[in-house]
């Protein structure tokens, strides 16, 4: 029953991921880290697919081994941060425009402090 339950998070969570690669606001890696995390749990050969594509298994691994974002991810993060602050900032009436600023603040201190892999 567990292992059913992993591997269907893990198709959601890959099925997010690849929503993400097309939409802007919606990261892509965390989900097929995720995916990936899921499918160590359920199905080895999908784990195995993951960690050896070539556009996702360098994070992956990164983020296994030394908890790792990269660079690019980084950057692409405090965009998408600063977008939809912008966005809060133009549309949502007080305090809700302070959410994404509130979270931006957080994630993104997060996200720069993880190393760079």
């Amino acid at each position: 029953m567990k292992r059913h339950f992993y591997l269907v998070a893990g198709w959601l969570s890959l099925g997010l991921g690849a929503i993400g690669a097309v939409l802007p606001l919606l990261p892509t890696v965390p989900f097929v880290i995720f995916a990936a995390f899921c499918f160590a749990r359920s199905s080895p050969r999908l784990e195995a697919w993951l960690v050896e594509h070539p556009a996702f298994g360098q994070h992956i691994v990164a983020w296994r081994d030394r908890g790792a974002i990269s660079r690019k991810g980084k950057i692409a993060a405090t965009l998408a941060f600063a977008l939809s602050i912008g966005l809060a900032v133009a549309f949502a009436p007080w305090p809700w425009m302070m959410a994404p600023i509130v979270a931006a603040a957080v994630g993104g201190s997060w996200i720069w402090t993880r190393p760079e892999g």
